[in-house]
């Protein structure tokens, strides 16, 4: 062993110093047997020759062996060289030391699924004398270069850390703001680990208002956002710094159920409202990419649109609860068909049944009596607070819902939930909880006093009248409609709900809504691809409703 390199063997793994931070290469397993290959250098990894066609499950496994060995031993111009963007993966593999403090890293391959190879990381962070491990599993995958006809690591920021996206960095050091410690409207802590989907809503917190509380920063490692304005997600605490202490709205409790239900299903998010106050009692994702949809997303909402165009409809006179509204199994509108769910129709039946059924048509019949392209758009931002002119102030980042106008065909669609109409299950739990007092309530994880911050505000109260038909209606959805099968599960008899399934371009199946009211609670759920509202959302909203 030469001078430049010294070495010490920990833990099994062979420590090379280099530049005066230690990496740790870890044996990798697997032979690859003979075969047409290059080596990086006289002591380097071998790495595939180039070729033609498809990558081999043999070329991606010797060049991920080749990325490992560089990566671990700190030789960011090697480990880029071995992928197909160079310029940022060596930036990002620099920046592992200069900027995120990586003093140590040992790589362990895992599983190989073709081309994709599976990997666990076990690092150390060390700042200014502090030193704390850190450990994660991610994967990579190898591709065919386009010109250099090499096999080479499809570089993405998820290799050097699962939860990294495109533009953002690994960083380390003092952060910005100091942390804080969030407590539930009951004064019980809240935190990241105990309540995994809060980390979004607490570092959005820590940013806005860590400063004015009093704190005093420590040392961490935080992946830091492609937006300015989007809060820092820390990864690592290496120094406890002082936290200041911040009161929100939510309930551990709800919150708690939230977070198990969510988990039954895939791409799952969930909101509870309190209709009497607006204030946000619970917000849970389970989503493979981590996006915080409950708060952030923007999706047509289905039929549980319907209660806005139910109550536009019956605010305008054109429908009643207990009168008789046409049901045909389909219906047309500028040139374009629309049906009901497998072509069912209602013969003579109620405006409340066919809400309760979710009859398409019956909805679509009245957009000629309407008249007025803005009449949907209008309803929901004068009652439900929602649409353009109106931006809600809940105290963390969230994506207001829109309701533009439409004509023609996307006027229909509008009044059924699809076409440009977007929401989250934010903004479907606000307006179940509009639907249940007839008073719009912004939703807030924080009071508004904490910042004196103005909260939205609707133009008008809904018409007595209509509340109580629209309730009505929501009932009997609840108890002899879609949402029977889901509700049934809920506790008591003042409930109602309303289910939705939104069909969504190139996927394979439609989205999941759900949302519903029990007592003084207001929840709302969507799975992305989950199907019949009922079947996916449902459970989730009825879990939320029992823990309020």
């Amino acid at each position: 062993m030469n001078g430049a390199a010294k070495g010490a063997v920990v833990g099994g793994a062979f420590l090379a110093m280099l530049g005066g931070a230690v990496y740790g290469v870890y044996a990798l397993v697997g032979d690859t047997g003979d075969g047409d290959v290059k080596s990086t250098s006289a002591t380097g990894p071998a790495v595939p020759a180039k070729g033609t066609g498809p990558v081999s499950d043999k070329d991606a496994a010797e060049t991920a062996r080749a990325f490992f060995t560089a990566w671990a031993a700190g030789d960011a111009r090697a480990g880029a060289d071995l992928t197909n963007n160079p310029a940022e993966a060596q930036v990002a593999l620099a920046d592992l030391t200069a900027k995120a403090y990586v003093s140590k890293v040992a790589i362990t391959p895992g599983a190989q699924t073709g081309t994709t190879v599976a990997y666990s990381v076990a690092a150390e962070v060390t700042y200014e004398g502090v030193t704390k491990p850190l450990a994660y599993e991610s994967k990579l995958t190898v591709v065919r270069g386009n010109t250099t006809g090499l096999p080479l690591v499809d570089w993405q920021p998820s290799v050097l850390h699962p939860q990294l996206q495109k533009g953002e960095r690994l960083r380390g050091g003092a952060p910005a703001s100091p942390p804080v410690k969030a407590v539930d409207r009951k004064g019980r802590e809240l935190t990241a680990e105990k309540y995994p989907s809060l980390r979004p809503v607490l570092d959005s917190l820590r940013t806005k208002y860590g400063e004015r509380l009093g704190g005093t920063v420590g040392a961490e490692l935080w992946i830091e956002p492609v937006a300015q304005e989007a809060p820092r997600r820390t990864l690592l605490t290496l120094v406890e710094g002082k936290a200041g202490q911040i009161q929100t709205v939510l309930d551990a409790d709800v919150q708690a159920a939230a977070e198990k239900a969510v988990l039954k299903f895939p791409q799952a998010s969930v909101v509870a409202v309190q209709p009497s106050t607006g204030n946000v009692l619970a917000v849970a994702d389970h989503r493979s990419d981590g996006f915080p949809a409950s708060l952030s997303g923007a999706r047509a909402p289905g039929s549980t649109m319907k209660i806005v165009t139910g109550a536009m409809l019956l605010d305008r006179g054109l429908v009643a609860a207990d009168k008789v509204a046409p049901c045909p199994a389909e219906v047309q509108w500028g040139g374009k068909t629309f049906k009901n769910l497998k072509g069912f129709k209602l013969e003579g039946e109620t405006f409340a049944t066919s809400f309760a059924q979710s009859c398409n048509t019956a909805f679509i019949k009245q957009i000629l009596p309407v008249d007025d392209d803005d009449a949907l758009p209008k309803e929901a931002r004068e009652v439900f607070g929602i649409g353009e002119g109106v931006e809600w102030k809940v105290g963390v980042p969230t994506v207001d819902g829109k309701v533009p106008a439409a004509t023609g065909p996307a006027a229909a669609a509008a009044y059924i939930g699809q076409g440009q109409i977007q929401m989250n299950p934010l903004t479907m739990a606000s307006i179940t909880a509009t639907a249940r007092t007839g008073v719009f309530r912004q939703p807030v994880v924080v009071k508004a006093s904490l910042d004196d911050r103005e909260l939205a505000r609707a133009t008008r109260r809904m018409k007595p009248s209509v509340a109580a038909q629209l309730v009505r209606m929501m009932k009997l959805t609840a108890t002899a409609g879609t949402a029977q099968g889901a509700m049934s599960a809920v506790h008591g008899s003042d409930k109602g709900a309303k289910t939705g399934s939104a069909e969504v371009d190139g996927a394979q199946n439609p989205d999941s809504w759900f949302t519903g009211f029990s007592g003084d609670v207001a929840a709302a759920a969507m799975v992305e691809g989950g199907g019949h509202g009922g079947d996916a959302a449902g459970p989730i909203v009825a879990a939320v409703l029992n823990a309020g």
